[in-house]
C-alpha cells in the first residue's frame, strides 16, 4: 500500500510539471523592435526594404503600433478603400504606411494601436519647451539637457552603426539612448505634464498591457513598434511580467552573414 501511494504521488508530481510546463509554452512571444521613423526613408541600413524583410521574417500574428487608439479606424478604413492613408497623425510614420499597412495584404497579422499620443499633448510639450529653452532663469537646466543630447549623438556616431537595425534593437543603444532620454526626464517630466517621457511612456504602456493581457497565454508572437528610444522603458516595464517571453531581433532574426 505504502509503495502505491508513492507512485500515485510520482504521478502527481510529474503530471504537474509537465502541466506547468505546457502552461508556460502557451506564454506568448514579444518583441519590441525600435524604429527610425522618417529616417526609414532616408537610411539604407535601415530603409523600407530592410523593414519590410524584417517583418516577413518575425512573422508576427499581432503588431501593437504607435498608433493612438482615435486614429486607427480613419487610417484603416482608408486603407481599405482607397489602397492609401491620409489620417494626419498615421501618415507621419512611414513603418506603417510604407510597410505594415500594405503587408496586410500578404500576411496574417492583426494591428491594434497602443500609442497614448493626443494632439493637445503634444502641442502643450512643444510650448512649454520652447518657454524653459527661452527663459534666461533657466539656462543651466537647457544647458544639461542640450549637452546630454550632444553626448547621446557622439555615442551613436562612435558606434560605427548608428543605423543599423540590429544595434539599434540592442542593449549598447538603449544605454546611449538613456544618456539623452534620462536626463530630459529628470528635468522637464512633470513639468511637461502628459507628455513628459515618464508620463507618456506609462501613457503607451497603459495599452499596451491592456492589450498584452487580453492576449495572455494564446501562444502568439506579438510585436511592438515604437520609436527605438521608446525600447528601453518598455522592455524594463515587460521585464515584470511573467506570462510572456522576450525575445530579441536577433534571436528571431539572426543577422545575415557579411
Amino acid at each position: 500500500m505504502r509503495n502505491f501511494l508513492i507512485t500515485i504521488l510520482l504521478l502527481l508530481i510529474v503530471f504537474s510539471c509537465q502541466h506547468g510546463k505546457e502552461q508556460a509554452d502557451k506564454r506568448n512571444e514579444v518583441l519590441v523592435l525600435g524604429l527610425i521613423h522618417s529616417g526609414h526613408r532616408t537610411q539604407k541600413e535601415f530603409s523600407i526594404d530592410v523593414l519590410t524583410k524584417l517583418i516577413r521574417d518575425i512573422n508576427p500574428d499581432v503588431i501593437l503600433t504607435e498608433i493612438p487608439p482615435d486614429r486607427f479606424p480613419k487610417a484603416m478604413k482608408e486603407f481599405t478603400e482607397l489602397d492609401t492613408i491620409m489620417e494626419p497623425r498615421v501618415i507621419r510614420f512611414p513603418e506603417y504606411v510604407d510597410v505594415i499597412f500594405p503587408l496586410t495584404k500578404e500576411m496574417d497579422f492583426d494591428i491594434i494601436p497602443t500609442a497614448g499620443w493626443t494632439r493637445e499633448m503634444a502641442d502643450a510639450r512643444s510650448k512649454k519647451l520652447r518657454e524653459i529653452s527661452q527663459d534666461s532663469s533657466r539656462v543651466e537646466e537647457w544647458t544639461a539637457y542640450t549637452n546630454a543630447n550632444k553626448k547621446a549623438d557622439s555615442l551613436m556616431e562612435a558606434s560605427g552603426r548608428r543605423y543599423d537595425p540590429y544595434w539599434i534593437n540592442s542593449d549598447a543603444y538603449d544605454e546611449a539612448a538613456e544618456v539623452r532620454l534620462g536626463t530630459y526626464n529628470e528635468l522637464f517630466n512633470d513639468e511637461l505634464g502628459p507628455g513628459g517621457w515618464d508620463n507618456i511612456n506609462e501613457s503607451h504602456y497603459s495599452y499596451i498591457a491592456n492589450a498584452l493581457d487580453s492576449l495572455t497565454n494564446q501562444n502568439k508572437r506579438i510585436l511592438i513598434t515604437y520609436g527605438a528610444g521608446h525600447k528601453g522603458w518598455f522592455l524594463r516595464a515587460l521585464k515584470k511580467r511573467d506570462d510572456i517571453r522576450l525575445v530579441t531581433l536577433q534571436e528571431l532574426v539572426p543577422r545575415p552573414s557579411e
